[in-house]
């Protein structure tokens, strides 16, 4: 395993047995700082959770490494995508009723990276088709964008029961995915729709709000070159949230002054 395909798997296994926070570097002496402070009330107990199991860790790095090895001879999206429809490894695919890999041009400079397929893409095999997708369309087609001249894709090539939002295990095993699409199309700007792309692919755990309209770099082990990386709200959420599309209009208004030689 790769020292990137570790980091992601160790990050994930720890998002998914509950660690959300990283305390300090160092050990503390609580007693001992606490000895001169009043004693604070006591408050409830929180539930005990379950201990990370070293084997569960080994189990669970070996399903992502095996995600790694499944995609690692892919040299074309379609051999991609054959080989990711093969694969046994994640719940997801027993309740899909296709395998969504993407859609556009897999040649283009501009690459857009969402979540996961809804019940629309699900049925047609292909990414931002249901409402949200149409709403991307017409984002796109605003800075003189158009399918054939992006590439699309999401972080999870199978639909969640119920687009309920995907696991941090189901995400870690899917990620190399997306990497081996990212080397093969080897844009020179992503684009990362939505909070869980971004944190997925950035490896944040900010928000959306707060990672949104930001420039950012990525890069994979294999990949040619650092790429230019950015993230805008998903257009699912702004069909929710419409106060926001002031916002959206803004990032995509930067994306187009810096990569209009590329649009």
């Amino acid at each position: 395993m790769t020292p990137k395909s570790q980091e992601h798997a160790l990050l994930f296994f720890y998002l998914e047995a509950g660690v959300d926070e990283a305390i300090d570097e160092i050990t503390h002496d609580r007693y001992g700082e606490g000895a001169s402070r009043p004693i604070a009330r006591a408050q409830p107990a929180a539930p005990a959770r379950a201990p990370v199991s070293p084997r569960t860790a080994d189990i669970f790095a070996a399903e992502v490494e095996g995600s790694y090895s499944v995609v690692a001879g892919a040299e074309t999206i379609d051999e991609l995508g054959n080989a990711v429809s093969a694969f046994e490894g994640c719940g997801l695919k027993q309740t899909a009723t296709t395998t969504v890999i993407g859609d556009g041009n897999p040649e283009a400079a501009i690459m857009l990276i969402g979540e996961a397929p809804g019940a629309e893409e699900d049925r047609q095999g292909l990414p931002f088709v249901g409402p949200a997708g149409r709403l991307l369309d017409r984002m796109l087609a605003a800075i003189g964008l158009d399918r054939t001249k992006v590439y699309i894709t999401n972080i999870l090539p199978w639909r969640p029961p119920g687009n309920r939002s995907p696991t941090p295990e189901e995400v870690a095993i899917c990620l190399p995915f997306v990497e081996r699409q990212i080397e093969i199309v080897d844009p020179e700007l992503l684009i990362l729709v939505g909070g869980i792309s971004a944190k997925a692919i950035l490896g944040r755990v900010e928000g959306i709000t707060k990672l949104r309209g930001k420039w950012f770099t990525y890069s994979t082990p294999r990949a040619a070159r650092s790429i230019t990386t950015t993230a805008i709200f998903h257009p699912a959420y702004l069909l929710r949230q419409s106060a926001l599309k002031r916002q959206a209009w803004q990032d995509l208004l930067a994306i187009r002054d810096r990569f209009g030689g590329k649009i």
